[in-house]
Order: structure tokens, then C-alpha cells, then sequence
């Protein structure tokens, strides 16, 4: 692919020694962990001859902050649609908050966007239909695709933090709260809020690995020059080396964020505490 297919047997040879294919495969393996836990590389792309750091470094902060973006969203609105249902139960918000998460569950992410950009890209123009700007410009760029892939997060977080909270309302030490006159506002976002939150957090924690995959999709969607468009390029392109420095990044971040899942889980969770 290198050399293209007219290639001497010459040439080839070259290649091979220059890539360390004429060693064995225990010799290549040992020689890419060496590469990979002393430099963070997993070869150069076959295509442009750069490293698989570099290129994923030069895409990275765009993918980070969509992921960041529609994170922040996700929970926000599903802290107020929560809220608003659990304190409302059997009511008509809690009627309408409850169609959603059933309603929106299996519409494909790609599809949410396409109809986002049709309606605030094209018919109302409030935003810019593709592409992603510079500075301030890439923030409000990045709003359509971080609507669309927290819309993906939003049902089961949802879903998820109602019945917490309605768990936590009905429990006795709330209904000591409440008849020792405590604020509302005090029961609600200091004991209901924080005690409901642990599971969801969890679960915050399971979509977000997913929300690294739908975040690649909606990259080509929305024609953002990030990780997900490097990723479709690399894969038609068959250049492995990049393919795999993505998959081992993307795997380095979903431990991570599990990880810090699990910490601030124990830092909320006080039963936790009392036993470390």
C-alpha cells in the first residue's frame, strides 16, 4: 500500500526491513509495546508516514470538547426533567417526562442529527451545519452535535434518576426531614439529590464509554474535523496503525473514566467513607 502495486522486489524489501517486517513476530511485538509504553505510539500512518501520536493529538481537543459539551448537557437536563417528574409524580409532567425517555430510546443518533441540522441549520439557520470553528466559534459550532449525542444520553439517565429520587422521597429519614420543617429546597438538593445521584452516576459513568462511540458517528454527521473522521478515513483506507493508536486510546479513556466514576462514587456515597 506503501509503495503502490508496481512496486520492485527491491523496494519491497527495503520496506519490510524499514518497517521490521523481516523480524519475527515475537521480536514485532515486543518492539511495538516498546513504542507504545515509551512514546504513546503505535507505529506511523501507512498513509501520510506521520506518527499515530501526532495525528491523534491534532485531532483530539475537538472530539474532547464535543464529548465534554454533551456530557455537561446530558446531565443538566436530566437533573431538571428528574426533578421536575419525582416532585410531580402522577402528574402531567410527570406523564410527559416519562413518554420521553420511551419515545426517543431507539432513534438512531445519526438520524437526531440530520434532523437538527435540517431545522436549526437549515430552515432557521441559528447554526452552522457543519464543520467546526475556532475558539469561541468552535464552542458555538459544537452545539448542534452535543444537543444530538446528549439526546442519546439523556432517556436512560432520566429514567434512571427519577426512580431514584422517588426511592429516596418515599424513605423514612426523609419523612423525618419534612417533619422537622426543613426547606423543601434544602430536603430536595441536599439529601434526595445526593442520595439518588450514586446509581445514575454509575450509569453516567457505562453511557459515557457508549457516548465515545457515538461521538466518532456524529463527527461525520456534522462534518467535524475530530478523531471520528480520522477514524473513517483510516478504516477506508485500511492504515492500521492509526486504527489501532485510536481503538488504544479510546480504551486508555474508558478506564479512566470509569475509574474517576468509581472515586467521586466515593466521595458522595458516606457509607463508603465510614468504612475506608
Amino acid at each position: 500500500m506503501i509503495l503502490g502495486e508496481y512496486a520492485t522486489p527491491e523496494a519491497l524489501e527495503s520496506m519490510h526491513h524499514a518497517l521490521g517486517l523481516d523480524l519475527s513476530l515475537g521480536e514485532q511485538f515486543l518492539r511495538f509495546l516498546s513504542n507504545l509504553f515509551t512514546q504513546g505510539d503505535t507505529g506511523n500512518s501507512i498513509v501520510s508516514g506521520n506518527s499515530t501520536r501526532v495525528l491523534i493529538a491534532e485531532r483530539a481537543p475537538v472530539t474532547l470538547l464535543l464529548i465534554a459539551m454533551s456530557s455537561v448537557l446530558a446531565i443538566i437536563i436530566a437533573l431538571l426533567l428528574a426533578t421536575l417528574a419525582s416532585t410531580n409524580k402522577n402528574k402531567w409532567p410527570d406523564h410527559l417526562i416519562r413518554i420521553f425517555p420511551t419515545v426517543t430510546m431507539g432513534m438512531p443518533v445519526f438520524w437526531v442529527g440530520l434532523l437538527l441540522i435540517l431545522l436549526f441549520g437549515v430552515r432557521l439557520r441559528w447554526f452552522p451545519v457543519g464543520g467546526a470553528g475556532e475558539g469561541w466559534g468552535m464552542v458555538y459550532s459544537l452545539i448542534l452535535p452535543s444537543i444530538t449525542v446528549a439526546f442519546s444520553q439523556m432517556p436512560t439517565l432520566v429514567r434512571s434518576l427519577r426512580a431514584q429520587m422517588l426511592d429516596v422521597l418515599e424513605s423514612d429519614f426523609i419523612v423525618t426531614l419534612k417533619a422537622a420543617q426543613i426547606p423543601s429546597r434544602v430536603i430536595l438538593f441536599k439529601h434526595v439529590l445526593r442520595n439518588a445521584a450514586l446509581p445514575t452516576l454509575m450509569l453516567f459513568g457505562v453511557n459515557l464509554s457508549y457516548l465515545i462511540g457515538g461521538t466518532l458517528v456524529v463527527e461525520q454527521v456534522f462534518g467535524i474535523k475530530g478523531i471520528g473522521s480520522l477514524l473513517f478515513s483510516s478504516i477506508s483506507n485500511r492504515d492500521f496503525p492509526v486504527i489501532q493508536g485510536i481503538a488504544l486510546y479510546c480504551a486508555v479513556a474508558v478506564v479512566i473514566i470509569s475509574l474517576l466514576v468509581e472515586i467521586v462514587s466515593w466521595w458522595l456515597d458516606p457509607r463508603t467513607k465510614g468504612k475506608s
